[in-house]
């Protein structure tokens, strides 16, 4: 009796021993996904959230696990609103328990939420937000950026338009992701000149004022003439075309976007520009995947910010990998600086410095028989690699 005893209570000993490993092997690794599933950016953050989804099943072949433990992603809705996105981070770190938060649309948003990350020591991977404040003044060391920086894109734009005897405006909304993109694009243009900047409203939808500034500045100038456009969301600055830029000899141009907004691009044959993504352009495998299955799932082809949630999901569990599933911040921290990871636009690395990712650009032509009201025809210039672009580091680190 007395030795049945003993050998229970061995047993339960062993049992009370073994129950908290067991328990680390399966506590679940939770992933908040904060970003606009309604609002003006609904549209991306509606393929950020399909990207991301797919990346997370491609990156752990089907099984949504990292090293035994099981990714929960939990999906929040910021209506691009920076007051919500920020309560919205703090509860997902604090009450969610979220190990990683990713998101969120909106560059607005994004800066509200840097020091919530901060505050709390959890990593916030930026995806799709694009304000080079991010990275840059208002930055931190939890936040790491698997989407392109404003400098990215104007960076690889200028390749497209900065070239002698072209004068360029710049019409872009008035707010964080417009300035800063025009701002980028003023440092990155060498060559060419800058006569005029037009700032507007981000809910615009009537650019015939903007558009009128825009001709003035312009008409009189010698050489090619060029309106460069960085806009997101809603309203449709092509229509500054209807004022008859031709009589002027006046171009537009601008880098990539959504796919239903770039059928207008069509418009416009032999535009140049250049895009963080465009379906068609990358070869690499897990672009090929992502083709194959979304046209599989969804009738159609991946677009610009499906991409961004897949390559955040692989930045995830890449990290996650080389963490064996480890969520403590400094752990991640360490694993994520310099890391390098496969996205559907090939292979970005984080940059140690200030986190950002750095990636190949698509410099882009729209194809002279472009037919209007199709798909965008887009056809590839050029990849344009992260060694060919000298990125500022803006951070105060």
């Amino acid at each position: 009796m007395h030795r049945r005893s003993w050998v229970a209570l061995a047993a339960l000993a062993a049992t009370a021993f073994i129950s908290p490993l067991a328990q680390a092997q399966s506590k679940d690794i939770r992933i908040a996904h904060v970003h606009s599933l309604t609002g003006p950016l609904e549209a991306y953050g509606k393929q950020t959230t399909t990207g991301f989804m797919m990346g997370l099943e491609y990156a752990t072949n089907g099984t949504m696990m990292v090293n035994g433990h099981k990714l929960t992603v939990i999906e929040k809705d910021d209506q691009g609103k920076p007051d919500l996105g920020k309560s919205l981070l703090a509860t997902a770190y604090s009450d969610d328990k979220a190990d990683i938060a990713v998101g969120p649309t909106s560059s607005g948003v994004a800066l509200a939420m840097l020091p919530v990350a901060e505050e709390y020591k959890k990593i916030l991977v930026v995806e799709p937000a694009v304000a080079d404040s991010i990275t840059g003044e208002k930055w931190n060391k939890y936040i790491f950026r698997t989407g392109r920086n404003s400098s990215q894109d104007a960076i690889s734009n200028a390749v497209a338009l900065d070239k002698p005897g072209v004068t360029i405006a710049t019409l872009a909304q008035d707010y964080a992701f417009g300035r800063d993109g025009v701002k980028a694009f003023k440092e990155a243009v060498k060559t060419a000149k800058i006569v005029h900047e037009e700032y507007l409203p981000a809910n615009t939808t009537d650019f015939t004022a903007g558009a009128q500034r825009l001709i003035d500045k312009l008409k009189d100038q010698p050489g090619r003439k060029v309106i460069w456009i960085v806009w997101a969301g809603a309203g449709n600055p092509f229509k500054i075309a209807d004022l008859d830029l031709k009589r002027y000899g006046i171009e537009i141009a601008t880098g990539g976007n959504i796919l239903p907004a770039m059928v207008a691009y069509n418009q416009f044959p032999g535009m140049e520009g250049a895009s963080y993504y465009y379906f068609a352009f990358s070869k690499n495998q897990s672009n090929l995947w992502l083709v194959t299955n979304h046209y599989t799932r969804y009738k159609s082809p991946p677009d610009f910010f499906t991409a961004g949630g897949f390559s955040a999901a692989m930045a995830v569990v890449t990290a996650l990998k080389k963490t064996n599933g480890d969520t403590a911040t400094n752990k991640l921290i360490s694993a994520m600086e310099g890391m390098s990871f496969d996205t559907p636009k090939g292979t970005m690395t984080f940059r140690k410095e200030d986190h950002q990712a750095m990636q190949s650009m698509y410099h882009f032509r729209v194809a002279p028989g472009a037919r209007q009201g199709a798909m965008a025809d887009l056809h590839l210039v050029k990849e344009i690699k992260p060694s060919e672009m000298n990125v500022p580091i803006r951070n105060k680190r």
